[in-house]
């Protein structure tokens, strides 16, 4: 794939999102898909109350472009991921905002579904016969790791809920998650670039577009936020990426941020669990800041420099 190519698909997808993105957010308020905050959540949430959700629904366009321009099997699979898991995303927000008090889907079955969507991207990917990381978990260099099969399923599957509910747990601040996925997409886009891997370059450079137009509209005060639609979205075109280069283990660093605040909550559930105490004053990792004070903008900033820090790490160490 060319450079041409590869721009002409930034913009397009950067151009996509940010047209749709105004009238997206009108339907959105005339239909009432707004987002109510949680009870537990820091008390300025409150405010936040009534600003639509599902804006990551804008990240669908940026997907489909990516498909028709890569066209190829792999590039198909890991839009179908983001679809799918998208999709359950999408169920959890309407049964949300129709019962209220944002009682969608239990937590249970929203790791199952998306367990199930895994399952069929990883089957689906096994049996291409043109996959050139075949049971590959660690890709540096010319370096690959290599696992028996049930391995790298079980490993693709934790690597896929992971991701997804990680980055969902990262959505609670205007512009948190689209911001901390940047880098993360730009090293996956650069592995693979280096592997031959045309399709996942495409779909990330066309998501990562994406996540700057959305931006646009979700920076503080944020207009709309993506809802479990676009971060169950984002996290799973990110495991898959990783999936699909080979580097399920390596996303444990491309992804930190994700990773600290996934790791903020069970810490946390544990040890009060044991103890009777909190180790933070909140969990995720982000409402701990809030509640010592930091500002939204602050945290905001400071998660998107440290995600910048990881995937620097992840590219010294990739090279």
């Amino acid at each position: 794939m060319s450079a041409l190519q590869l721009g002409s698909l930034f913009v397009a997808a950067l151009g996509a999102t940010l047209l749709l993105g105004a009238p997206l957010i009108r339907a959105l308020r005339a239909n009432k898909i707004a987002q109510t905050a949680y009870e537990d959540a820091p008390k300025r949430h409150a405010e936040k109350s009534g600003t639509p959700t599902m804006g990551g629904l804008l990240f669908l366009p940026a997907l489909v472009l990516a498909l028709v321009v890569a066209r190829d099997a792999q590039a198909a699979a890991l839009v179908g991921l983001g679809a799918g898991c998208g999709a359950v995303g999408l169920a959890d927000d309407m049964m949300g905002v129709r019962l209220g008090r944002n009682r969608g889907l239990r937590a249970r079955t929203k790791f199952l579904l998306t367990a199930l969507v895994a399952a069929v991207f990883l089957a689906a990917v096994a049996a291409d016969e043109g996959f050139g990381f075949r049971n590959a978990v660690l890709a540096v260099g010319p370096a690959h790791l290599a696992v028996p099969p049930w391995a790298w399923y079980a490993l693709g599957l934790l690597a896929v809920t992971a991701t997804t509910h990680a980055v969902n747990l990262t959505d609670g601040l205007d512009g948190l998650a689209a911001g901390t996925a940047l880098p993360p997409l730009a090293i996956l886009a650069w592995l693979a670039a280096r592997a031959g891997a045309t399709g996942v370059l495409a779909v990330d450079v066309a998501l990562a577009a994406a996540c700057i137009g959305f931006l646009w509209f979700n920076r503080h005060p944020a207009r709309v936020f993506m809802g479990d639609t676009g971060a169950l979205a984002l996290g799973g075109v990110i495991a898959g990426s990783a999936i699909l280069l080979g580097n399920h283990l390596l996303l444990l660093l491309i992804g930190g941020v994700f990773v600290a605040e996934a790791l903020s909550v069970i810490l946390q559930v544990a040890w009060f669990k044991t103890t009777r105490k909190r180790i933070f004053r909140m969990s995720p990792l982000h409402h701990h800041y809030e509640l010592a004070g930091w500002s939204e903008r602050k945290i905001t900033t400071r998660f998107w420099a440290a995600s910048l820090a990881f995937a620097l790490v992840a590219f010294a160490v990739g090279r």
